[in-house]
């Protein structure tokens, strides 16, 4: 199976360029312009990476990228980018990319890098914190090395968790994750997923954090 690569850039030349030089070379290519597009894209199909522009219209690729992962989203991502300013490069890691490459971009580094951080990511598709396990690729999980049985949203919501770990994860970043713009989540809803990880986490571990939503404490 090919590899899959969103790539969110908004020059249609050096768009194409790449589009052309990825698919030459392996890869499935499904190009946005512009953050929305690409938001839409991401929750309409899985990718195994982002490349993404930084310089962008509506909002920047470091924005984009924070709200993937902030919805728990883990795909690899590389940005692509013209800024020589260490501080965006800095909050661009920060914010959870895997790698960046400066424009010009040479097309045979750029398939160099996109190898190395693919091979990374496939060598390391379980987490674990404590007990539990979670393999991001095919969406499972396991306590105690046992796999348990979980629905897709559970898997969803334990992934958004296992990013934010130690950290509040708040209801609207919960319904960010779960529901899509066309779907309603509702708080009940919520508390019935949060209860049922309660017994299969630990109710120790995962906690309410009161007005503010919950935390998965990682010790």
């Amino acid at each position: 199976m090919s590899t899959k690569v969103l790539l969110l850039e908004d020059d249609l030349l050096f768009a194409q360029s790449l589009e052309d030089f990825l698919e030459e070379e392996g890869y499935e290519v499904v190009l946005a312009h512009n953050p929305h597009a690409a938001l839409e894209l991401t929750y309409a199909q899985k990718f195994d990476l982002y490349l993404l522009d930084i310089n962008l219209p509506l909002m920047s690729g470091i924005e984009f990228l924070d709200d993937l992962r902030q919805s728990g989203d883990l795909t690899p991502a590389i940005f692509l980018t013209s800024y020589q300013d260490k501080e965006v490069m800095k909050e661009g890691f920060l914010k959870g990319c895997d790698d960046y490459l400066k424009k010009p971009v040479d097309l045979e580094e750029l398939s160099l890098r996109i190898s190395c951080v693919m091979k990374r990511y496939r060598g390391n598709k379980k987490q674990c914190i404590s007990n539990i396990c979670i393999d991001i690729e095919q969406k499972r999980l396991y306590k105690d090395e046992v796999e348990i049985e979980i629905t897709l949203r559970e898997f969803d919501l334990i992934a958004l968790l296992f990013r934010n770990k130690d950290k509040i994860v708040s209801k609207e970043m919960i319904i960010d994750a779960l529901w899509t713009n066309d779907e309603e989540g509702s708080d009940g809803a919520i508390r019935v997923y949060i209860n049922r990880l309660k017994k299969i986490l630990d109710s120790q571990s995962l906690k309410n954090v009161r007005g503010k939503g919950y935390i998965y404490e990682s010790h």
